[in-house]
């Protein structure tokens, strides 16, 4: 089963790292480059899961999930949070707006792969 993934990070390296990790293991990926774009690509496709940085321009991570959970059809898709920050109070805030997991970069990509089999499989 192939699974369909929105990555969305500022970062070009870290969306081709993601690109890279997922690729091979027969996952779709969509990329967009922050907050507003990601919900621009939303429009035209349907995620099994959704990865997103916290910091970003225009719209960070936060004010992304919440408006992907205020889409009826997006309400129950995963969220994995893919971020430098390790600070509990902001994994919390993630976790109250919608956010379904947490990982810290440099992330190991067998473990990227295994989180979205987890959550979205």
């Amino acid at each position: 089963m192939t699974l369909n993934i929105l990555a969305v990070d500022d970062s070009r390296t870290m969306r081709d790292m993601i690109r890279l990790a997922l690729l091979p293991e027969g996952f779709t990926v969509h990329t967009a480059d922050d907050g507003m774009h990601g919900i621009e690509v939303l429009d035209g496709i349907k995620p099994d899961a959704i990865i997103t940085d916290i910091n970003m321009p225009r719209m960070d991570g936060f004010g992304f999930i919440d408006a992907v959970r205020a889409q009826d059809n997006h309400r129950a898709t995963p969220i994995l949070v893919l971020t430098t920050e390790a600070a509990p109070e902001l994994k919390e805030r993630a976790r109250k707006a919608g956010a379904t997991g947490w990982i810290v970069k440099p992330f190991d990509p067998t473990k990227l792969v295994k989180a979205l089999h987890m959550v979205a499989g």
